[in-house]
């Protein structure tokens, strides 16, 4: 049975890049983030329960992120349904995933994990974190967002100081060197934990 770790982070902390690191290291990394693409995909399990819900939210046999969005904006109780279609279906593949793997230690990287209720089915949380500037500074520099839309998105997360204070382990993005030595040192003391149990 592998150790489930949960990997979270606000945006522009640095969780994608810490995810990585711990792949490097040999852990096994589920990507929250991935899996749904996976799901709206053409063939994917969400096109069909998403199509009956909302046909219109399906374009070229695939589930339009972009309609979504558009269907969210004009219907308050849309985001609860496509939630009880689509996080089972997440929580389905992350199980598959999690009973295939071969790592003593596998990595699940959920944005919202937090906000979902998933820190309750691992077994420790690690999340990345940086100070507001320089997380500002990131996610400004890669062009993609405006401020409105950053600042949109941080309100429906939890914030970063709960978010430290309610995980096991606090991985500090600064530098990738020095979140490449912490992550070698969590996976150092998780696989302590494992060899005391």
């Amino acid at each position: 049975m592998s150790f489930r770790l949960g990997l979270t982070g606000s945006i522009g902390m640095g969780k994608s890049t810490t995810a990585k690191l711990f792949a490097e290291a040999g852990c096994d990394v589920w990507d929250a983030d991935a899996a749904v693409h996976r799901l709206y995909s053409k063939g994917g399990a969400a096109v069909g329960p998403m199509g009956a819900a909302f046909p219109e939210a399906i374009v070229n046999g695939e589930v339009s992120r972009a309609a979504l969005k558009e269907i969210i904006s004009r219907d308050e109780n849309a985001l609860r349904r496509i939630e009880s279609i689509v996080h089972p279906l997440v929580g389905e593949d992350r199980a598959a995933f999690i009973a295939r793997s071969g790592s003593d230690i596998v990595v699940l990287d959920i944005p919202l994990l937090f906000e979902t209720g998933g820190n309750t089915r691992v077994d420790a949380v690690a999340v990345a974190s940086i100070d507001a500037e320089t997380q500002r500074a990131r996610v400004l520099e890669r062009g993609t967002m405006t401020e409105a839309q950053f600042e949109a998105i941080l309100s429906k997360q939890v914030p970063d100081t709960e978010k430290r204070a309610k995980a096991d382990y606090v991985i500090i993005t600064d530098t990738v060197e020095h979140a490449r030595a912490q992550v070698q040192n969590v996976i150092a003391d998780i696989r302590k934990r494992l060899g005391d149990a």
